[in-house]
């Protein structure tokens, strides 16, 4: 069946034919390429179309598609176990791991997705400091949990407005909105609410409004205000846990999270989930403390193992990171060159091996209201361009892109050479 017939038949026995929203593309207006196969730094769809791939899963496939280690350790654990519900040595092989290996890991709780971790690292500061309200930030996306799935509105300070059908307003009245990178407004939103606030929950480099990474100054003060009035603060870094560098973005600042929150990658691309932190605050958890919390498939051995042989291989090769970083580099530097001398608007942030191409007069991205004043429809224009040259990209202008080991410099000459075709 060709791309466009399994597209269609799939909207018969699944809403809008798929099983997560932006794969519909829906924002670009195309049909969706159905992906069949992938290996290294591409991926093939039904109708044997090659694509660089620079989504990556959104994020997990860091090492590539089917990276070898990852596949043997999967395959290995397969003739054994498949599910068990019950405990197992790989589940505290891949914890110890974590724990030692990472920054303020002190326990680890193992999960099944970063929206489980998210909301589960909420709960679990609610519960160890007895208060009800929390603060994130608008254009930080956490996971569908009905607590964080709310809209800033025009406001400087907004309490919570459901930002999603099927979300009433008790379940978000808790919920208060900050703005990213804005230091009067969380001094505000600490005045009016501080001894109310259980956490602040925060991408230290936010990936879901395009890659902004937050500024030193304001995640200090942030920390500070925390420290004063008795809130946890959780880092989500389920999409730059092991991506921006192998200690995550809390590594670029010098500040502690609380809490931190993992997922993607450390599943080596099956799904998983982990928050950990503070050993007095992990402690609460069930069955050492009254917060309940608990999955069937949490510490699923074949889960554990691709994670442990990922997460293995990461450390144990630290120039990986400097590869992509590298490439990264040459992509971000030769697309705002090219930019420049074709007269596109166009802002280009990076961290790492995240990247985001904002079309936008703007000089600098680093505010909610910088992302919404970006040309959508230039994008749109942008991302079929490249999408027919053969590059796979996130269908939406307030997405990351994401690098792999297995990039190379053919691949970003390729890219850059294809970016100076683009017709504005």
């Amino acid at each position: 069946m060709s791309n466009i017939e399994i597209f269609e038949e799939s909207k018969k026995y699944m809403p809008g034919g798929v099983n997560s929203p932006v794969r519909a593309f829906k924002d670009v207006d195309l049909t969706p390429p159905i992906i069949k196969r992938g290996s290294g730094a591409y991926i093939f769809d039904e109708e044997g179309n090659r694509y660089t791939d620079f989504v990556g899963a959104w994020g997990p496939m860091l090492l590539g598609h089917c990276d070898e280690d990852v596949v043997k350790a999967i395959k290995d654990t397969c003739e054994n176990a498949i599910a068990f519900g019950a405990s197992t040595e790989l589940e505290l092989r891949l914890a110890k791991h974590m724990c030692t290996t990472l920054d303020n890991v002190e326990m680890v709780r193992m999960v099944n997705s970063g929206t489980e971790a998210t909301m589960s690292a909420v709960k679990l500061a609610r519960g160890y400091t007895g208060r009800d309200k929390i603060l994130k930030f608008a254009g930080c996306y956490h996971g569908h949990f009905d607590g964080f799935l709310v809209s800033a509105g025009s406001g400087l300070l907004t309490e919570g407005i459901p930002g999603s059908a099927g979300v009433p307003e008790e379940s978000i009245k808790n919920t208060i909105v900050g703005q990213y990178n804005n230091i009067e407004n969380i001094r505000q939103v600490f005045n009016k609410y501080g001894e109310e606030l259980a956490a602040v929950i925060i991408e230290p480099v936010a990936g879901n409004m395009g890659v902004v990474k937050a500024e030193n100054e304001f995640m200090e003060e942030l920390r500070a205000l925390c420290d004063k009035h008795g809130t946890l603060l959780i880092f989500d870094e389920v999409m730059s846990g092991f991506r921006v560098s192998y200690k995550g973005a809390q590594s670029l600042f010098k500040v502690k999270p609380d809490l931190v929150t993992y997922a993607k990658i450390m599943g080596g691309g099956l799904p998983c989930g982990a928050y950990g932190g503070r050993r007095d605050v992990m402690e609460k958890l069930s069955p050492l403390g009254d917060v309940y919390q608990a999955g069937t498939m949490s510490g699923n051995p074949v889960v554990m193992a691709a994670g442990l042989a990922t997460l293995t291989k990461l450390y144990n090769n630290h120039e990986y990171y400097q590869h992509i970083d590298s490439l990264g580099l040459k992509l971000q530097e030769g697309m705002k060159a090219i930019a420049k001398e074709k007269g596109i608007p166009l802002v280009v942030n990076r961290c790492g091996g995240m990247m985001t191409v904002f079309f936008t007069n703007k000089d600098k991205v680093t505010l909610y209201e910088d992302v919404m004043s970006c040309d959508t429809n230039l994008f749109k224009r942008f991302f079929t361009h490249m999408l027919k040259s053969g590059f796979n990209l996130p269908p939406s202008q307030y997405e990351a892109m994401f690098l792999s080991v297995k990039h190379s410099d053919k691949d970003i000459e390729e890219f850059l050479d294809a970016f100076r075709k683009f017709q504005v």
